[in-house]
């Protein structure tokens, strides 16, 4: 139990900061001289009260011994002759009288009703008094022939001891208290340059950024070391993220570059496949046809992949494309019209309310419809879709918002669909298997392109998925009202198809 407790205590100790474990020590060591030193000086200085007291008494009954002489006669009492008690024991508040060797008062001043015992020599004490007796010797300076007894009251003896120990006490504490307060500055101080390194490396654990230097260290010290070894840990780190970062650009614009140069003979590759495709269209099932429509879907699914991958190639290696003022409710509409042979028995409400920004026209075209088919592709064939397009003069934002009747979109997984080749549960009677996993990826990649966000959610209204894009405003619009509703159609599936998830 005892070694429970001590371990424990411990580990309470071990988790206190390092400034208030240093006080704590500095504290309990200055605590402990000071009681140390505390008690020896108490117990010394309350010794040599009482002794001088006590001396002061026996040489108060010395000197009345030395003036005090009795003279024996035979059957009388006999003759004292004394110096007036009154005037020598009143003004110290004490009490004389003259015994004889059996103990009978043959003068006393002031009286005392009290039992004072037998004399004896020495001192002894009567409640709050202490008495000194000194033996009375007689002519022959070997006969004892009576006592002096002179009593004095403690009091002020025992009030002064307690005085001092208090005073002790106060010096005790107040030199404790002290030494809480200097060692917790000092250990403040002492504490200043391990306090900037962590402000400091706060800082670059927010930013990242390890070109920042860490404070010169003042004086030559362990802190000095260990800031030393920081700064070449730092210097270390911002040589191997330079040389990371460069060797990633060169893969991001390698990325690019290779996707860009692929979709020229892509392009060329499903002309020709929908040709040949088109000239097998009149010869009914063969096995030619087959293999040429399997090249055409193939190919197609090619083009998509690589026109998703260049954009996000684009994106990491950080290539801007040009910006221009446009209106996302156009986008919107001319998205909508390009999708409606895909939606099959699906009923697509449009309403676009004017929505000006600054952006690339191709790129939120391409993002738009890969909502719009992401939301065919996992949506039952007589799902409803909603799209929307608005803007807020309060908030200087616009907004478009794609939602479907659909599953929805499970919570654990809203904030993983923009994750890269992440691909949706279940799918539509259109496309079940055709995702690639970058549509969500390629849409988040625009949107943040022109600084605005995209988020994944439930919609209220349809029960299904709900993603909301939110872009700057360019400029207060002008009073429109485009709203229109889009109707299903059961068009065959366009030879392009949009990109998707």
């Amino acid at each position: 139990m005892v070694r429970a407790a001590i371990s424990s205590s411990k580990r309470r100790f071990q988790r206190l900061p390092v400034r208030w474990r240093l006080t704590a020590v500095s504290a309990s060591l200055t605590f402990a001289i000071l009681l140390t030193f505390g008690m020896v000086v108490g117990q010394l200085a309350t010794e040599r009260i009482r002794d001088d007291f006590n001396r002061d008494l026996e040489n108060s009954a010395s000197r009345l011994v030395a003036r005090t002489r009795i003279v024996e006669r035979p059957l009388a009492e006999p003759i004292v002759y004394s110096p007036d008690l009154a005037d020598v024991s009143l003004p110290n508040g004490a009490t004389a009288r003259v015994v004889d060797v059996e103990g009978q008062v043959l003068d006393e001043a002031p009286e005392r009703h009290f039992h004072w015992g037998a004399p004896s020599s020495g001192i002894f004490s009567i409640g709050s008094l202490s008495v000194a007796t000194q033996p009375i010797l007689g002519p022959n300076s070997n006969d004892v022939v009576g006592y002096i007894q002179y009593a004095r009251s403690d009091e002020r003896v025992s009030e002064t001891i307690t005085k001092l120990w208090l005073l002790i006490i106060g010096g005790i504490l107040g030199g404790t208290a002290l030494a809480i307060l200097g060692g917790l500055a000092l250990a403040s101080r002492a504490m200043r340059p391990i306090a900037a390194l962590t402000s400091t490396a706060r800082e670059i654990t927010a930013t990242r950024d390890l070109s920042q230097r860490l404070p010169p260290p003042v004086a030559e010290d362990e802190v000095a070391e260990l800031t030393q070894t920081l700064q070449e840990m730092l210097t270390a780190l911002e040589a191997s993220q330079a040389e990371r970062e460069a060797a990633m650009q060169k893969q991001r614009e390698f990325v690019a570059d290779a996707s860009h140069e692929l979709r020229t003979p892509l392009t060329s590759i499903l002309a020709n496949l929908e040709l040949l495709e088109a000239q097998f269209a009149n010869l009914g099932e063969s096995e030619e046809r087959e293999v040429v429509t399997s090249a055409v879907r193939s190919s197609k699914r090619m083009s998509r992949l690589v026109a998703d991958l260049l954009v996000l190639a684009r994106s990491d290696a950080g290539q801007r494309r040009p910006m221009a003022d446009l209106d996302l409710a156009a986008i919107a509409e001319n998205t909508a019209r390009e999708i409606a042979p895909n939606l099959g028995q699906r009923k697509l409400d449009v309403r676009s309310d004017a929505a000006p920004m600054s952006g690339n026209q191709d790129d939120l075209h391409r993002a738009v419809l890969n909502l719009l088919d992401n939301a065919i592709r996992y949506s039952p064939p007589d799902a409803r879709i909603q799209m929307r397009t608005a803007h807020d003069d309060q908030s200087c934002s616009v907004t478009l918002e794609v939602a479907d009747s659909g599953p929805g979109i499970p919570p654990a997984m809203r904030d993983k669909v923009f994750e890269r080749f992440v691909r949706g549960v279940g799918g539509s009677d259109t496309n079940p298997t055709d995702g690639t996993g970058l549509g969500l990826a390629m849409v988040q990649a625009i949107v943040e392109s022109h600084g605005g966000t995209v988020t994944a959610e439930s919609s209220k209204e349809l029960g299904g998925a709900r993603f909301l894009l939110t872009f700057p405003q360019k400029a207060t619009p002008p009073v429109r009202d485009l709203g229109r509703q889009g109707h299903a159609t059961t068009q065959p599936e366009r030879s392009g198809p949009p990109a998707s998830q």
